[in-house]
């Protein structure tokens, strides 16, 4: 199972390294890693997806407390979140495509941020979910080039868990 984990640590050189090195150290992949300022100055939150089941995330967590620049980790695996991840897409665009890839862009609410005579560069913002659906649906144009940023995430205060409402109107 995947787990995402938001570990809040002082913003400090080579804190990031010494993350990356615990999961090396244990031979864990991270899948997907976003790193950013936080909500207080000095502080940065890092937002990663790492495979393993409860016990290997459980160790994982233990482990990062023992770092001295780790202030708090939470696994959010479980909890309502609000989920987004940036993507940029460079699609093969001629005159006679064009029209329907840009379509399909605004189908998704994606933006076109640049325009050759043979590409288009789109920017789709959006939960893991939208990006898997829009590169299945423009992969028949050709894609060049793809850049992402990871998954963020933040605890949704409210509680509400949108992926059982969205599998509750499935079932209507």
């Amino acid at each position: 199972m995947k787990h995402t984990l938001s570990v809040l640590v002082q913003d400090e050189a080579g804190v990031l390294s010494r993350i990356a090195g615990l999961f090396a150290r244990r031979g864990f992949n991270i899948e997907s890693l976003a790193v950013g300022p936080g909500e207080q100055v000095g502080i940065s939150r890092i937002t990663m997806v790492v495979p393993g089941d409860e016990a290997v995330i459980e160790q994982l967590i233990k482990q990062l407390y023992k770092l001295v620049s780790v202030l708090k980790v939470q696994d959010l695996t479980l909890t309502p979140c609000v989920e987004r991840e940036l993507m940029l897409l460079k699609v093969n665009a001629t005159a006679s495509n064009r029209a329907e890839a840009i379509e399909l862009a605004n189908v998704f609410r994606a933006r076109i941020v640049d325009i050759s005579e043979e590409t288009l560069t789109i920017e789709v913002v959006g939960d893991p979910g939208k990006m898997v659906a829009i590169v299945q649906m423009l992969n028949k144009f050709g894609i060049r080039e793809v850049a992402r940023t990871g998954k963020i995430v933040l605890a949704r205060e409210s509680g509400v868990n949108t992926e059982y409402l969205k599998s509750l109107e499935a079932k209507v």
